[in-house]
């Protein structure tokens, strides 16, 4: 009799050691899931804040984006027509010295060339 209450108590002992080992498992997972949706909010929250940040940053600058490209169309503006005007101002003068090198042709022997008699 002794024998069997000794087991009976080892038998229960062991069923309380299961109980608390599955709380313990229980716990450790619910740990876990809180840590994820904890780990996810904070993702989220940073994420909304940097999107925040970058349109304020972007709103900042897009201003001076069209500020840049107006200056930029206005400075090849400028440049476009300043080549004109260069070009407009020597055409005669290239255009003759185009025609004077075709025209004004001294015709020579190449050097390499025998004269046969």
């Amino acid at each position: 009799a002794a024998n069997s209450e000794g087991i009976q108590k080892l038998l229960e002992a062991e069923k309380e050691a299961g109980k608390i080992v599955q709380k313990a498992r229980t716990y450790r997972v619910q740990r876990l899931k809180d840590a994820r949706a904890e780990a996810a909010k904070e993702i989220e929250e940073m994420k909304e804040a940097k999107n925040e940040a970058f349109k304020a940053f972007e709103q900042e600058h897009a201003g001076s984006s069209d500020q840049t490209s107006h200056r930029v169309e206005v400075e090849t503006e400028q440049k476009r027509a300043d080549i004109e005007a260069d070009f407009a101002k020597n055409r005669a003068a290239v255009l003759q010295k185009l025609l004077d090198v075709v025209y004004t042709v001294e015709p020579q022997i190449h050097r390499n060339a025998r004269l046969e008699h």
